[in-house]
């Protein structure tokens, strides 16, 4: 997949696609909408970018639109952690209050502070 897109002018104005607002920060712990698992952002992609066999794999009745944010989460259910790609429609923020426990969450982040993490000062940009 190609990150240029084709655009017309119309009236002189770029038709462009319009920005879509990144509803979570990285730090943030969220829960997935419908299925059991949480996580903490540690990077995001202004609209999807992850492979057409990927996007494709999930079911048609509940694939997200590409035309989001897509949040990577170092995520966490009641068997594992794992690294998790999800849509902003499908996220919420977790008002638990409660920690991650993932593995990597040490190597990104130095803290945990009014329920979101802190980012590492060598790893902002």
């Amino acid at each position: 997949m190609s990150a240029a897109t084709s655009h017309t002018l119309i009236d002189g104005v770029l038709d462009a696609p319009a920005v879509a607002h990144a509803r979570f920060s990285i730090g943030d712990v969220v829960r997935h909408r419908m299925l059991d698992f949480r996580g903490v952002v540690f990077d995001v992609d202004p609209v999807f970018a992850n492979t057409e066999e990927w996007y494709q794999s999930i079911p048609e009745s509940i694939r997200p639109r590409k035309d989001q944010p897509f949040y990577h989460l170092l995520a966490e259910n009641a068997e594992s952690t794992y690294v998790a790609y999800v849509s902003q429609q499908n996220l919420v923020h977790d008002e638990s209050e409660e920690p991650v426990d993932h593995p990597a969450i040490a190597g990104l982040f130095n803290g945990f502070s009014d329920g979101r993490y802190l980012l590492k000062r060598e790893h902002r940009h």
